[in-house]
């Protein structure tokens, strides 16, 4: 049996609400909405436009702004429950987030065990906010991702994987696409339907649970 591994997105997943979305909408830097819908339309890219979005942001909010996340982020139910089952089945879950690593890892390290987490990196050295991107896309992706959930798979992946992706938006469709079975929700749910792309739904990581207690039974 090929040995399930777990890729989960963070933000509006591992977290109720995307916590880019909320900073912004928090802190409000002038034309940040219409760099966003940018992004939705796909007129820019996700990196080109997560970079700018920050790039609004002065380096002096920085603690503001993990002190709002920390605050504002609310948890999933059963994400701890998720990853201790995930623990006793001997399936390791990695966090690919196009989130960033100066408020994700704050909101993330109280949970665990969790084999690795891949996100957008952060520069304060300037005036504004600069995003860096240790997790590109690799040759087989122009999409100018930021944090590359694609590339990221393919660098872990081997014949012997059974890729599991759990996730919500815009950002888990290339993905889902690659992955062997797809737990969605929002917008990457109404992705699935709109691609053929098999999907089964949640709401909880309690769902998620189930959902792979039934898959794993069945490749059983």
């Amino acid at each position: 049996m090929s040995q399930p591994v777990i890729f989960c997105d963070f933000d509006g997943t591992v977290t109720e609400k995307d916590n880019i979305i909320a900073i912004m909408n928090r802190f409000a830097p002038e034309g940040w909405e219409d760099i966003k819908e940018g992004v939705l339309n796909c007129t820019i890219s996700i990196r080109e436009g997560v970079g700018k979005m920050f790039s609004l942001l002065p380096v002096g909010l920085k603690d503001e702004i993990i002190e709002f996340a920390l605050k504002n982020a609310r948890i999933r139910p059963g994400f701890q429950e998720f990853l201790d089952f995930a623990k006793e089945e001997g399936i390791p879950v990695y966090i690919v987030s196009g989130g960033i690593d100066f408020f994700l890892e704050p909101i993330i390290k109280p949970f665990g065990p969790i084999a690795d987490i891949y996100c957008n990196g952060s520069d304060f050295t300037g005036e504004t906010i600069k995003i860096v991107w240790p997790n590109s896309c690799d040759d087989r992706c122009s999409n100018e991702c930021g944090c590359c959930k694609p590339s990221i798979m393919r660098k872990l992946e081997h014949s012997e994987i059974y890729k599991i992706v759990i996730g919500d938006s815009v950002t888990d469709l290339e993905a889902a696409k690659q992955g062997d079975y797809v737990l969605a929700r929002d917008y990457l749910k109404d992705k699935c339907e709109e691609w053929k792309i098999p999907y089964t739904p949640f709401e909880t990581f309690y769902d998620c649970i189930e959902a792979l207690k039934f898959q794993i039974g069945v490749r059983g």
